[in-house]
């Protein structure tokens, strides 16, 4: 049988899976990256998109105050390629690094760390600036800006003169797509209106999916709160399957954002015509797969792959569960998803986290645990099976358990469909549009 290897996006480098040559490889169009990203950002800037440029904004301003948010390390943002663009237009209207917070929009994540700051941002700009975490649970680093329903945002970010939202436009398994209003809501708010977003209602609705806007819960829920706390400045960036920069989009918060979205939409979509017999899925590869928390994502975004009796093959280096309060979600709802939903649907307290597991519970009940298999070398046997997965046994790394495991597939089910996702959660599968008769 003719073969080929397909490199899956894994950690910090790739897995390489042997596969048929007739097996399906989905992934969008070739990402042009850009020719020179530095003139690039200079050029989204100074032409911005539904706005005046920065350096005219700044200008008319004088803000003795300005933040520019950033994501957390759970995002490859170009950062140090973004910030270091708006700290020179601001520095051309008169305003130094003084004035400047840099404002990491970790929404319920945990706390950055000194070395993340440095992975995220570089020495030059850690050296230049003040970087402050968003703090969600902590009352008294935030302030009330609307009462019905209650909706409190980070006091630094709200009090300032100048507010600059930067940040990624990729597919999002829930929100759409993310950048653009995310940087605000979840990125910046209070805990309870978090679990507002991600409650059991908003996740529950079909709407709530990846590349979808119109009607997307999530996504109208976050406009509102952006709409109400405001931004003068957005800055996000598009990327490579391999990381680099391809796309700027700079200027009013909803109107670029829109645009990238668009774009983001052509580049990463596969078309599917119908369900696959065998998926395999990368969880997208570092940073996305340090965590099973964020491995979820691969597995709702294969969806559209899947049928009833699909197989679908998660290959993850993770190597934390996740949060404190995710990790003994799992502990006490992993092997038994359907008590899990049963009990979230009794109540409208939205637990930390609990949303993960309930876009999960879309995949379980779809193909079940017995078929959402887990290739991982990061996480202990005992801890993989209460995750509500079928964990890959077997001597070797999960790159030669997987393997195996692929070949033992296809030996039982030679004509078998098979399917291999190398980019995971950044390509967006859409159903192919029917022949022409």
């Amino acid at each position: 049988m003719a073969t080929r290897d397909v490199r899956l996006l894994f950690g910090r480098d790739a897995l390489t899976l042997r596969v048929p040559a007739t097996a399906d490889v989905l992934r969008g169009p070739e990402i042009p990256p850009l020719g020179d990203p530095e003139a690039a950002v200079r050029h989204a800037l100074r032409h911005p998109i539904g706005s005046a440029p920065l350096r005219e904004v700044a200008a008319l301003r004088r803000p003795r105050s300005v933040v520019v948010t950033m994501s957390d390390i759970t995002r490859p943002v170009p950062n140090e390629l973004l910030i270091t663009a708006i700290l020179d237009e601001l520095h051309a209207a008169g305003i130094g690094d003084d004035a400047v917070t840099i404002l990491i929009a970790t929404g319920m994540h945990r706390p950055s760390t000194e070395r993340e700051r440095r992975v995220m941002l570089g020495d030059d700009l850690l050296r230049r600036c003040r970087v402050v975490d968003h703090e969600a649970d902590r009352p008294e680093t935030l302030v009330r800006v609307r009462d019905d329903p209650p909706v409190s945002v980070n006091r630094r970010y709200q009090e300032a003169e100048l507010k600059i939202v930067t940040g990624l436009i990729e597919p999002h398994f829930m929100a759409g797509y993310s950048g653009g209003r995310k940087g605000i809501c979840p990125g910046l708010v209070d805990l309870e209106t978090v679990q507002r977003f991600h409650g059991h209602r908003t996740m529950g609705d079909p709407a709530a999916t990846e590349g979808r806007l119109a009607g997307n819960p999530c996504h109208e829920i976050a406009v509102r709160v952006a709409r109400e706390v405001g931004c003068d400045f957005l800055v996000n960036a598009a990327i490579t399957h391999d990381r680099r920069p391809a796309g700027i989009f700079a200027g009013d918060l909803f109107a670029a954002h829109e645009v990238g979205c668009e774009q983001v939409g052509a580049w990463t979509s596969a078309a599917v015509a119908r369900p696959y017999d065998l998926v395999v899925q990368s969880a997208g590869g570092y940073p996305l797969d340090e965590s099973f928390y964020q491995t979820v994502k691969g597995m709702v975004t294969a969806l559209p792959a899947l049928g009833a009796d699909s197989t679908l093959l998660m290959c993850s280096a993770c190597t934390e569960v996740g949060s404190p309060e995710y990790t003994a979600l799992m502990q006490r709802h992993g092997r038994d998803w359907r008590a899990f939903l049963a009990a979230i649907t009794a109540t409208d307290v939205t637990g930390k986290d609990q949303w993960e597991l309930q876009m999960q519970t879309r995949v379980l009940a779809r193909i079940g645990v017995e078929r959402l298999l887990f290739a991982n070398d990061g996480l202990p046997m005992d801890v993989q099976r209460g995750l509500a997965v079928t964990p890959v046994p077997g001597d070797g790394g999960a790159a030669e358990r997987a393997q195996r495991t692929f070949d033992a597939f296809v030996r039982a089910w030679p004509a078998a469909r098979v399917a291999v996702i190398p980019e995971g959660p950044y390509t967006m599968l859409r159903a192919a549009a029917p022949a022409d008769r």
